[in-house]
């Protein structure tokens, strides 16, 4: 009777231990989705101050078209991308065409005064700092799903209910990797 309790005992042990690890995981899945989320939400809020800074720096500079139709080409594959390697992918060519608009408007003494300029500027930084902290938060979350998901014991409970592939992270290419050492400075 007693070996018949133990080895009860040793059973419910077992079943909740890997109740607890698939339990863990699942939470940890569900944050990265929700991060990811939070990543796309302020994605797609810059991509809409885009037309509006277009616009606005259009009026200034209407001979910068090719700038203009790059910036407009960028966004919309931005807007297309899915998933997240092709999403960043996709933001790095965004963000390099919207310096080529900010370069543009640093030619416009007129432009840089402009209020609605200004504000749509402000906006912009207010969004990319929130798309960083977004990153972080969601590549913070994908770095303890992927440890949880490769650690011993849970990778074998892992395996055996379904979580076979690593998140991807959320990077930036080499290019941006190199100038994000540096302080971007967009004041106009």
């Amino acid at each position: 009777m007693v070996p018949l309790i133990i080895v009860g005992v040793l059973v419910v042990i077992l079943v909740i231990f890997l109740i607890s690890i698939y339990n863990s995981l699942v939470r940890l899945n569900i944050r990265a989705e929700e991060a990811w989320s939070d990543i796309t939400v302020q994605l797609k809020r810059r991509l809409d101050l885009i037309p509006n800074l277009i616009e606005t720096v259009k009026g200034y500079a209407a001979h910068e078209k090719g700038v203009f139709e790059e910036v407009t080409k960028a966004r919309a594959n931005a807007l297309n991308a899915q998933g997240v390697e092709e999403t960043a992918k996709a933001e790095n060519q965004f963000e390099g065409a919207l310096k080529s608009l900010f370069a543009v408007a640093e030619n416009y003494p007129d432009l840089k005064a402009s209020q609605n300029f200004m504000q749509l500027q402000e906006e912009l930084v207010d969004t990319e700092d929130k798309i960083q902290a977004s990153r972080r938060f969601y590549n913070g979350v994908v770095r303890d799903f992927n440890t949880k998901r490769t650690v011993f014991p849970s990778n074998m409970v892992a395996s055996m209910l379904g979580f076979h592939t690593d998140k991807e992270f959320f990077e930036l290419d080499e290019a941006e990797m190199a100038s994000a050492t540096k302080p971007v400075d967009v004041k106009f």
